[in-house]
């Protein structure tokens, strides 16, 4: 179980981030990888690991498989090489489902651009502990 401490003037609330639905651990997960337009991305990183990624997750994309937060963390360095401008991504399609989540997604900057984006998530006790990834890295001349 994963707790989040947030202390205020008058009291110490805590978030148990395991009680969290698919859906909100989801939308938890795309809203900080949107926040990488504004923040280093290893700090956007770092804070979606904690709060969202198992640290047993396994992640599978074609260019192999990938597990734990190492493996997500060079994913994440990956992706951001590849995406270098780190504008916001276009969440068209989200769905939950249980314990599933389908994303589609595109990216758009003025060197390359992804229209086929395609994610899975397998989401159990408030992280997400399977995804599999695609997409399309288009080159603009």
């Amino acid at each position: 179980m994963v707790t989040l401490l947030h202390s205020t003037p008058t009291s110490n609330v805590v978030d148990d981030l395991s009680n969290r639905t698919a859906r909100e651990v989801l939308d938890d997960h795309l809203k900080l990888a949107n926040s990488w337009v504004d923040t280093p991305l290893d700090r956007v990183l770092d804070e979606d690991l904690r709060r969202n990624v198992s640290e047993d997750v396994v992640v599978l994309i074609n260019r192999g498989t990938f597990r734990g937060h190492e493996g997500v963390r060079h994913l994440a360095r990956m992706l951001g090489d590849e995406l270098p401008e780190h504008k916001a991504f276009a969440y068209t399609y989200v769905k939950v489902e249980g314990r599933v989540g389908l994303l589609e997604w595109t990216y758009d900057d003025s060197a390359v651009r992804v229209r086929d984006g395609v994610d899975s998530f397998l989401i159990e006790a408030g992280k997400i502990v399977a995804q599999t990834i695609h997409y399309t890295l288009e080159k603009r001349r």
